[in-house]
């Protein structure tokens, strides 16, 4: 820090460090708050108590779990540090955000959600856990195309046009 008198001057660089870690911030609550509700506190309160003992259903299991939670951690990252915004909506990117896995899919955050949640019905071997990823899918659907794409549309223009055109909402492009 610079001091000129009585007044100091932040550096750029210790701006932007101190932006980064409100954003963190602002993530890890938002992600504790809404996606963890979705996707870990009611499949917990769905489940069966006791999990499967089927090694299959474990491994895959615990392999959609890394998927999900992987899925996840890329896209905050991307929205974070190349959109300088949280996946919070009050705090939406500022720049669009076409990188990363959002170059394959428009919403491959949703689709981080749907592995977690597939991933308990895995573990507990638990049928009804199916019917809740759906209705959870089913919500994503309504929540994209009724609020989502027109909001980035009304803020990206062109750019976003564009990018809708050329990248799929659900499914991966390669």
């Amino acid at each position: 820090m610079l001091t000129i008198g009585s007044a100091s001057i932040v550096t750029t660089t210790k701006r932007k460090y101190i932006e980064m870690l409100i954003l963190l911030f602002k993530t890890i609550i938002f992600t504790l708050l809404v996606p963890g509700i979705v996707a870990v506190i009611v499949p917990l309160l769905i489940t069966a108590e006791v999990m499967t003992t089927d090694s299959l259903f474990l491994l895959s299991g615990l392999l959609m779990f890394v998927i999900g939670i992987s899925i996840y951690c890329w896209c905050v990252w991307d929205f974070m540090f190349f959109g300088r915004g949280t996946p919070a909506p009050v705090q939406a990117p500022k720049h669009l955000v076409v990188r990363g896995l959002y170059h394959y899919t428009r919403n491959p955050m949703y689709l981080g959600v749907l592995c977690v949640i597939l991933a308990w019905g895995l573990l507990y071997a638990e049928s009804f856990m199916l019917l809740y990823g759906v209705c959870v899918a089913i919500c994503f659907q309504l929540l994209v195309v009724f609020y989502e794409e027109p909001l980035l549309q009304q803020q990206f223009g062109t750019e976003y046009m564009e990018y809708k055109t050329s990248v799929n909402r659900w499914l991966l492009r390669f």
